[in-house]
């Protein structure tokens, strides 16, 4: 997908991503096409039987934090770097977004207390959300930084083989 040339504007890509943006799969065992990265790593979840939680209870567990971080962490973090990286600053724009993502990082730092991952087990939670808590180091500011369960929780993640090997393929 070259979104540089407008191909996820074209009518086959809309079938599969109608919001035309990634990420988007079209499952060619089944014929379902998903947007979104949330619904994306439950179905993957449900299709592999790992990452989605063993039972109803750890299930709803990892979906509460998936949505978690889908409405709060990372569009909090975005929007922080966003407002942060801007020349003409909006002071305002700055403060606030900053302030809720300091926030959720309490959040998360609290429900990181005696745990190694957000829901219990390594779940699809952790992955969807480490790569925006991530962005605290590059954003660089200790109100961030300072959760340490959040620190040590991130280092545990990128530490996962399967996500070094991600990293890795990233363009830089």
């Amino acid at each position: 997908m070259n979104i540089g040339a407008g191909e996820q504007h074209e009518p086959d890509f809309l079938k599969v991503s109608p919001n035309g943006k990634i990420p988007a799969i079209l499952d060619n065992e089944t014929g379902i096409s998903l947007m979104e990265s949330g619904a994306i790593l439950q179905c993957l979840a449900e299709k592999v039987g790992m990452f989605g939680g063993e039972t109803a209870e750890d299930r709803w567990k990892v979906t509460q934090w998936l949505h978690w971080q889908m409405g709060g962490l990372g569009p909090m973090m975005g929007q922080v770097n966003h407002f942060r990286g801007l020349k003409n600053k909006v002071p305002y724009s700055e403060t606030r977004y900053m302030n809720e993502a300091i926030r959720l990082f309490g959040v998360l730092d609290r429900q990181l207390e005696g745990r190694s991952y957000i829901a219990g087990d390594y779940s699809i939670a952790d992955m969807a959300a480490v790569p925006w808590a991530g962005m605290a180091q590059i954003i660089g500011d200790e109100r961030l930084t300072d959760h340490a369960n959040v620190m040590a929780w991130i280092e545990r993640n990128v530490a996962r083989p399967a996500t070094a090997r991600a990293i890795a393929m990233s363009p830089s």
